[in-house]
């Protein structure tokens, strides 16, 4: 597949690596579109023997994934093909995150700015992530809208953090420098952003570079962890708390207040909780 059977990634491939940029601006937002579009190429590059590792990266320095479009709260259906592709037991937030995880090939995050709620539950998905020190950020906003993660993030955090930990990133709702994100487990390394681009190529293409055979033994033999039991709670404890009222009041609030944008997006947490007061 190339650039042109997308509106919003841009692909480019050489040496059994393939790096996807994300380019939906302002922010970079996970809507409809860029989600349906990831999910393509995952599966266009399922079964491709030439290639072996999948790089995401951003056009914006400043935001990786934004998080989940907060204005498809005034369209419910939005999401219907996507609810019709999910597996059983899987809402299409969750689905979304499984596919990356479940992928064949290796699969890296470079992350050079900001990802939230929906963006950094897909750098948890991923196989590994590298962040730019004293650039990147993570964070797990949802509490600040009124519900809680409903993409993985439970699960996927859970896997990789004391539960203290992952409580106090779902409840706590801070942004996460690369720092403290390495030191928590959430991703595999903070690097100096001058040295980021150079680190996360030289492994990319050494993996690409291994015997055939040896990224899908190794694959296998690390499997990854059955959280299906654990995605019917998250569900049920996001979508009780969507539906009522005080979520809507805060997403609808802070769309006004600023967010989707790239000043309101630099401070999401700030102007979340100004809402509060």
């Amino acid at each position: 597949m190339t650039d042109a059977d997308f509106s919003k990634l841009r692909i480019s491939q050489a040496d059994g690596v393939a790096t996807i940029t994300i380019d939906n601006p302002p922010v970079n937002v996970l809507d409809v579109t860029l989600m349906g579009e990831i999910r393509r190429l995952l599966l266009s590059l399922r079964n491709d023997p030439n290639t072996r590792v999948l790089v995401f990266q951003s056009a914006d320095p400043e935001f990786f994934i934004a998080h989940v479009d907060m204005t498809l709260i005034d369209e419910p259906h939005a999401f219907d093909e996507l609810v019709r592709d999910a597996p059983d037991g899987l809402n299409p937030f969750q689905a979304f995150g499984e596919l990356l995880r479940e992928q064949p090939q290796v699969t890296i995050v470079k992350l050079s700015g900001l990802a939230r709620g929906g963006g950094a539950e897909f750098v948890a998905a991923a196989d590994m992530a590298f962040a730019a020190q004293d650039r990147a950020g993570l964070a797990q906003c949802e509490a600040l809208m009124g519900i809680t993660p409903g993409g993985g993030a439970t699960q996927y955090l859970s896997s990789r953090m004391t539960r203290g930990r992952a409580l106090e990133v779902i409840l706590g709702g801070d942004l996460t420098d690369a720092a403290m994100a390495e030191r928590y487990g959430w991703i595999n390394r903070a690097l100096p952003a001058a040295e980021l681009d150079d680190f996360v190529d030289r492994l990319a293409r050494n993996i690409a570079a291994l015997p055939e055979g040896v990224v899908a033994a190794a694959k296998q033999a690390v499997p990854v962890t059955d959280l299906q039991e654990g995605f019917r709670r998250e569900h049920d404890a996001w979508a009780g708390l969507f539906e009522r009222p005080s979520a809507e009041k805060l997403i609808r609030g802070g769309l006004r207040a600023g967010a989707q944008t790239k000043d309101g997006e630099r401070n999401l947490e700030g102007l979340l909780r100004a809402l509060a007061i």
